[in-house]
């Protein structure tokens, strides 16, 4: 099978890209990637003789060359590319319309012009939109977030991943080509960019720097490894149902604060580096998954328990330093 996997450089793209070929020789990985800012050549180095690996460096809202691609014979895809920081689309929201939205239609469309029924044998799913929580808005402090919650985004990012959603919805009603949707709770682990939070923080805290915290730092998020998005995308890309939305969460909900004062902990640091500043606008107070569709429709469960996984983040980042310290500046 060809897979092609758009931003596959970034952090959760280039850890599924790993996952792909260390477990499932039979899978050829094509990732197109514009290597932003956020993109790292660094995070899938090991595979650059790999015979089952090639890289384009491409932008996905170039449609002629996008329709190249497919052209070559593709038979299913993982979208990944997208501007994805808050703070960034608050500042600029142009880039997240192009990229989000806009990329995400070139990329659906040269799918379905190149797409033959007749010889989807192997997978149900030809392509997977991977979306976010944030498209649902903020939930109040019970209930959940289920594939039938409404979209209510409440950033430019969150507003331009809820057009794609729909932008993918529309394929399948429209045209019956077979697109499942995947949203994910906060991710976790190794090779995240440092500009999210628990990146961040550990970076700031290694070098006793102030650790910057959004309003009381109340904020609630469900976290997910990015080993267990991995493989639960995985789930949806070969047992998922065309037209079907999956909910993927750690079933992990937690406080900023609290997964602040844990990273301290573990690295012995003082809570006196915390300090409060100014709460982003439009943030969302709490988003919790509700996961059970996956979970008893593909039987997929989260493997990793959150103070293990941030453990293990934590040890990653201190070992890893000639990764993380060049993207700094």
């Amino acid at each position: 099978m060809n897979l092609l996997v758009t931003g596959g450089y970034g952090f959760i793209g280039s850890n599924f890209i790993r996952y792909i070929l260390n477990n499932h020789a039979h899978i050829r990985v094509i990732n197109l990637d514009k290597i932003t800012y956020a993109g790292n050549l660094e995070n899938l180095k090991e595979f650059e003789a790999n015979p089952n690996y090639t890289f384009i460096k491409d932008d996905i809202c170039e449609v002629e060359h996008v329709r190249w691609i497919f052209s070559t014979g593709i038979d299913a895809v993982v979208n990944f590319a997208a501007e994805s920081h808050v703070d960034r689309s608050i500042r600029d929201p142009n880039i997240f319309v192009k990229t989000n939205l806009e990329g995400t239609q070139v990329l659906l469309e040269a799918a379905r012009s190149n797409w033959n029924s007749s010889t989807d044998t192997e997978i149900g799913v030809k392509f997977i939109q991977v979306s976010t929580d944030e498209v649902y808005g903020s939930l109040g402090s019970t209930g959940f977030f289920t594939e039938a919650s409404p979209l209510a985004p409440s950033s430019p990012y969150s507003a331009s991943k809820a057009g794609a959603d729909l932008m993918a919805r529309a394929y399948y009603q429209t045209y019956r080509f077979p697109v499942a949707i995947t949203r994910c709770s906060n991710n976790y682990g190794p090779y995240q960019f440092p500009e999210k939070l628990i990146p961040l923080m550990i970076i700031n805290a290694l070098s006793d720097k102030p650790l910057p915290v959004y309003g009381d730092g109340l904020s609630i998020r469900d976290w997910l490894h990015v080993a267990d998005h991995c493989q639960a995308i995985y789930e949806v890309l070969t047992k998922g149902k065309a037209g079907e939305t999956y909910n993927i969460g750690g079933n992990c909900e937690k406080t900023n604060l609290e997964v602040i004062k844990g990273i301290l902990d573990l690295l012995n640091k003082p809570e006196s580096l915390i300090t409060f500043v100014n709460d982003r606008q439009g943030h969302d107070r709490r988003y919790a998954i509700d996961a059970s569709k996956i979970s008893s429709q593909l039987g997929w469960k989260p493997q990793h328990s959150f103070e293990q996984g941030l453990r293990d983040t934590v040890a990653w980042y201190i070992n890893n330093w000639q990764w993380w310290q060049p993207l700094l500046t």
